[in-house]
């Protein structure tokens, strides 16, 4: 960790912050439109073209509009609460950003003051990230509390569950990671990649983690707590102007955040693509690498996009189901595997040639078991019978329906009892 955290001077630290202020906010209108124009092709439509050069001035004329509209309280909401949740949701989105380094030590330009690109830093870094992205959802539970509405209120609980248990699958994830590098700060982090980058070893976490944002920033197939098709639109249903701009906004930046930490732990952070660090040395040196980690940053943007556009919505319980009974058990075993591994390889019992060979094997097991035909009963006569509740037709094309709770239906003879 960088000697210079801590002990700068307080221009340089305000210098820093605004950038990352200012950089955050023209992030996310740019995703705005990357958003628009990527799900656009994927629908074969045009998308933004008219605010300015390819519709790039859409995202601006959308936050003026926002502005614009009548800011509305509704009679039944908890006023202060109901203010205040918007704001609740969006710092914490900010704030995770002070340990997430863009880049090496460079030079101010004009001065001769020589800065790392990151605002600070601490032994538990990453622990500091998982604790203030956490305080985001009071802000959407508050939000669903405070707005006097049914729909407002489940969506808010939804995404309190949701949280809680996707939360507890990306900690899991990052224990690895830890592991491997052998400390919590994000610039160890960074450094320790300097020869491989984590997802290489450490798939399984990645491929966990990755699946975990999705979840922890309600985005789609995942996005429950403002699912229209049942909750109108959730937790901000009552939110209108400026109050609804601020949640957007903070729907954004998390997911930059996400992708910023998913760069940071496993693609090496700033540090240049395979091959390029290589061929030119200057890659990793300047400012060059803000641009590799805004690169890397936008390939999980795209991933997002990518997954509202194709992906349709979960049932709730398949969603929890999905987090406690797959994600966090294979994170429990993942864990306990790289800790045998990394105690066999500092002992000098395993040999990189048995490493590969029983992760073979493992994939092996692992493939044939998703291929194999799943188990069907041997005896069809012993489920055609099924107590279960058939609608009800009244004839004259009249609504179906729902029985009597004292009858049932026979599936197999197509008859009531």
């Amino acid at each position: 960790m960088s000697e210079a955290f801590g002990n700068e001077a307080f221009w340089v630290v305000a210098l820093k912050a605004l950038l990352v202020f200012v950089i955050l906010v023209v992030y996310t209108l740019f995703n705005i439109w990357f958003e628009r124009r990527v799900v656009a092709r994927m629908q074969h439509r045009v998308g933004p073209n008219v605010h300015g050069r390819f519709g790039l001035l859409q995202s601006l004329a959308d936050g003026v509009k926002l502005a614009l509209k009548e800011d509305i309280v509704v009679k039944a909401a908890d006023k202060v609460v109901y203010v205040l949740a918007p704001i609740i949701a969006t710092i914490p989105a900010f704030l995770a950003w002070a340990v997430i380094p863009f880049g090496p030590e460079v030079r101010i330009p004009f001065t001769d003051t020589v800065t790392p690109l990151q605002l600070t830093d601490m032994p538990v870094a990453v622990l500091y990230v998982l604790a203030v992205t956490s305080i985001g959802v009071y802000g959407i539970v508050l939000a669903g509390w405070s707005s006097g509405s049914t729909y407002s209120l489940l969506g808010g609980l939804r995404s309190s569950a949701q949280v809680i248990s996707y939360e507890v699958a990306m900690g899991l994830s990052f224990v690895t990671v830890f592991l491997y590098a052998g400390t919590m700060s994000t610039s160890e982090i960074v450094a320790a990649q300097e020869d491989v980058w984590y997802f290489l070893p450490l798939l399984p976490s990645f491929i966990i983690y990755v699946i975990a944002m999705v979840g922890e920033t309600n985005r789609a197939p995942f996005d429950l707590p403002e699912a229209e098709g049942e909750l109108v639109g959730g937790f901000h249903t009552e939110y209108s102007s400026l109050k609804f701009a601020l949640f957007f906004l903070a729907e954004y930046i998390n997911m930059v955040t996400v992708s910023a930490i998913a760069t940071t732990l496993f693609l090496g952070g700033w540090r240049a693509p395979f091959g390029i660090g290589t061929l030119w040395p200057g890659a990793n040196e300047g400012y060059w690498p803000v641009l590799w980690f805004l690169g890397k940053t936008l390939g999980f943007i795209f991933l997002f996009i990518w997954l509202r556009g194709t992906l349709p919505r979960m049932r709730y319980d398949q969603f929890m189901a999905f987090g406690w009974k797959v994600l966090i058990p294979i994170s429990l075993v993942w864990i306990v595997a790289v800790i045998v591994v990394r105690k066999g390889m500092t002992d000098g019992t395993f040999d990189q040639r048995t490493l590969f060979v029983a992760a073979g094997v493992a994939a092996a097991v692992l493939l044939v078991s998703l291929l194999l035909p799943e188990r069907k009963p041997s005896d069809p006569e012993q489920t055609a019978e099924v107590d279960a509740p058939a609608p009800t037709d009244h004839g004259g094309g009249s609504y179906p329906t729902p029985p009597m709770p004292e009858q049932t239906w026979n599936q197999k003879e197509g008859v009531r009892r």
